[in-house]
């Protein structure tokens, strides 16, 4: 049952769990969040976590356990070589992507450089519907290219359409005839593209786009990070889907793929991560890299208590009571926030509530990071951490400049059995009160900016007194002590 009915009320997500650890939370005075904030140079990623009321900054490996993932963590088998907790994992994901070859590693990351490694060669291009942050990363640092064939219409903020991360498949056939096969490392198609709202892609667009990578012998590649929440709006939103249950739509994905990678710390809902390779040979081609950079192939740099509650987690991610509760939730923040005007990527997608940030603060030019200045102001006003996903998240071009980024979102992760309907409410709350006060929000300069991945480590100023000038219209507001 993945929806609810109330007598009384309309749309309201329903929690599928009961709460049984807790972990207290703190709201510091707004007086205190301006100097956590100044403290963390403006980067939302150097703020202390006891410092932050609710953290959505992100749902990976902050996603809560079950307890019978909990439970399973006592039997893992600490084995350097040869541990028993590996092969109960393996046997897991064969049976459930039907992929035999697995090469564990501590996280997604991991995987994107022994994938780079393996396949990336100088100016070659990695073609996708959408890049991640540190999928570009490895692949540029070799001198990789990467090439994004999103459809147009996933770009727009505001839309009805179901399947905003579908690539296009003209562009598609028409680069690959441009560049030639042997200049292209791979097809890697993202579920769940991050970058641009978490939005799905369908699986009849998944299949046609790997159809045209194998008529010209073109490795295919599935980012399934955010596969979860994917297969959830493949069943409700894809019509010839809706039929099947969650099982049968995850093995139909895979076959249609040479390699599977993923962070657990997404799907899975623990820590770590994995490639799955379908044929023989590749995976001999790439399992040295693991001991070299990870750890033995029986481990690849995971705890194996992780490894056990992630066995646990893989059939967790594609219960559809289980995998329900983010996108509901996320819907419901998305359309009260809409109702309020404030400018969201609709329809809502998968990991967080997106906001427009172009929009939202359109008087600050990309230049000066609109959305890393909203996730600061968000800070100030409430305590919520969020994540920039825009300009500062980009690298920049080859000749030093700047990239600006096709989307400007600051993004309000829902991390998985975390948080309540009535912490949901606060952030609606707090966002509204923020959009009616966007005028006072300025923009945002480096001070430190590291060459690669800058918005993880980055230390930046405000451009004015901007984010006193906020934090006084808010204590006028709420009072000291909010």
């Amino acid at each position: 049952m993945p929806e609810i009915k109330f007598y009384k009320k309309d749309n309201i997500p329903m929690e599928m769990h009961k709460v049984k650890i807790v972990q207290q939370l703190t709201l510091l005075p707004t007086k205190d969040r301006l100097v956590k904030i100044r403290e963390a140079g403006y980067n939302t990623f150097k703020l202390h976590n006891g410092d932050i009321f609710m953290d959505m900054l992100t749902d990976s490996g902050v996603n809560a356990m079950s307890d019978n993932m909990q439970s399973a963590m006592l039997r893992a088998d600490d084995a350097y070589a040869g541990s028993e907790t590996f092969y109960r994992m393996n046997k897991k994901l064969t049976e459930l992507f039907g992929i035999e070859y697995f090469l564990p590693a501590h996280q997604g990351r991991a995987c994107e450089n022994i994938l780079a490694m393996r396949f990336v060669k100088r100016d070659s291009y990695a073609v996708m519907n959408y890049h991640f942050t540190t999928a570009k990363a490895h692949i540029t640092r070799l001198g990789g290219l990467v090439e994004e064939l999103v459809k147009e219409e996933g770009l727009v903020s505001k839309s009805d359409l179901p399947f905003k991360g579908d690539i296009d498949l003209v562009r598609l056939e028409n680069f690959i005839k441009e560049k030639g096969r042997e200049n292209i490392s791979f097809l890697r198609i993202e579920a769940g593209t991050n970058l641009i709202g978490g939005q799905p892609i369908s699986y009849e667009n998944m299949r046609q786009a790997t159809n045209i990578a194998k008529k010209y012998n073109i490795v295919t590649v599935l980012d399934a990070s955010l596969l979860q929440d994917n297969l959830y709006f493949i069943k409700t939103r894809e019509e010839s889907m809706k039929d099947k249950s969650i099982k049968e739509i995850l093995r139909m994905i895979s076959d249609l793929f040479d390699i599977i990678y993923f962070s657990g710390r997404k799907f899975g809902f623990a820590r770590g991560g994995g490639i799955l390779v379908r044929d023989e040979e590749m995976f001999h081609s790439m399992e040295d890299l693991v001991p070299m950079f990870e750890g033995f192939l029986t481990y690849g740099g995971m705890s194996v208590k992780e490894m056990e509650a992630m066995t646990v987690g893989f059939d967790e991610s594609i219960e559809f009571d289980v995998i329900s509760q983010g996108p509901q939730f996320i819907k419901y923040a998305v359309d009260e926030l809409d109702k309020y005007g404030v400018p969201m990527i609709t329809p809502g997608g998968g990991l967080g509530a997106h906001i427009d940030a172009k929009e939202f603060l359109n008087h600050i030019p990309q230049e000066e990071y609109p959305a890393g200045a909203l996730a600061c102001a968000m800070y100030i006003c409430g305590g919520i951490r969020g994540m920039e996903r825009g300009t500062l998240s980009e690298e920049r071009n080859r000749d030093g400049s700047e990239r600006l980024a096709s989307m400007e979102l600051l993004r309000l992760a829902f991390p998985r059995r975390v948080f309540t309907l009535s912490q949901t409410e606060y952030v609606i709350d707090r966002v509204k009160w923020l959009y009616d006060h966007r005028d006072l929000v300025g923009g945002l300069r480096f001070i430190h900016e590291p060459k690669t991945l800058r918005f993880f480590t980055g230390i930046l100023e405000p451009i004015g007194d901007w984010p006193e000038r906020l934090a006084k219209a808010y204590i006028e507001e709420f009072g000291l002590d909010q």
